[in-house]
């Protein structure tokens, strides 16, 4: 059996009932077309929550939402105990530090070595940092990551694979409680995809992180997902486990895990 399968699909993992990320009849739309209509739904402590979806089923503008990036038009949004909706600017950027956001992209700074783009958030966010402790952080990421010998390279002179490893390893360096994942596994060959989804499942139980994954690779749900729930034009249409999933006869669902 897949290790990684063994271990994001067992059902030994047992996570906290403790809700971490809340969201409550969301609705999002730009100009006469509604993306998010009426969604809700609950991400728990400790847990790797896969979001799936077709292209345009609303999944990213769901975890853009989540952060602010998009305002919503209607619902709520608690995460780690606030009203993101209700929260001033001030107020906002402190909640979005305790937050993780791996971009689709890698989004990385082409202009900075590796070293360099992991520095730029903890100087920002972890001000109180010796120039000992930043380097210790930086190697210990890159060292989680399996990249250590990549400290002084450009972006330019790593593969994709690698890129989304190095963006990784800039997301967790500065100890978030929540990582957000967009498309976490989006133009990686299989085995890379593979790599990254046990990525994925080693940080959560490494740093403790509670995880949502925007994904429409049923592979990475399947590899990582302690519990799924599937968009389908812009509204919650399935939530439950993996083995549920796997056994319904509903059409719309058997095109995904054929």
């Amino acid at each position: 059996m897949n290790p990684i399968q063994t271990t994001a699909n067992t059902a030994a993992k047992t996570k906290s009932l403790e809700q971490v990320i809340d969201i409550n009849n969301l609705r999002k739309g730009f100009g006469t077309q509604e993306v998010l209509k009426n969604v809700s739904l609950q991400l728990f402590k400790g847990e790797n929550l896969a979001v799936l979806g077709k292209s345009g089923s609303g999944k990213s503008v769901l975890i853009k939402c989540i952060v602010r990036l998009f305002n919503p038009d209607h619902g709520t949004i608690n995460v780690l105990g606030e009203d993101v909706t209700a929260l001033n600017n001030e107020s906002l950027g402190e909640l979005r530090k305790k937050i993780g956001f791996l971009f689709q992209s890698g989004a990385l700074y082409d202009s900075m070595t590796v070293r360099q783009n992991l520095e730029f958030p903890l100087r920002r966010i972890k001000k109180d940092l010796s120039q000992k402790e930043i380097n210790e952080k930086i190697n210990e990421a890159l060292e989680n990551v399996g990249l250590s010998d990549t400290l002084n390279k450009m972006p330019s002179q790593l593969s994709g694979g690698m890129r989304k490893r190095i963006s990784l390893a800039r997301t967790i360096v500065v100890d978030p409680i929540i990582i957000l994942y967009d498309e976490p596994t989006t133009g990686l060959d299989p085995a890379t995809s593979d790599e990254i989804s046990l990525l994925i499942n080693d940080i959560q139980k490494k740093y403790k992180t509670s995880s949502l994954i925007i994904t429409h690779d049923i592979e990475c749900a399947r590899n990582t997902a302690d519990r799924l729930i599937m968009l389908h034009e812009g509204e919650v249409y399935k939530n439950g486990q993996l083995a549920e999933f796997e056994k319904s006869s509903d059409t719309l669902i058997r095109s995904f895990f054929k």
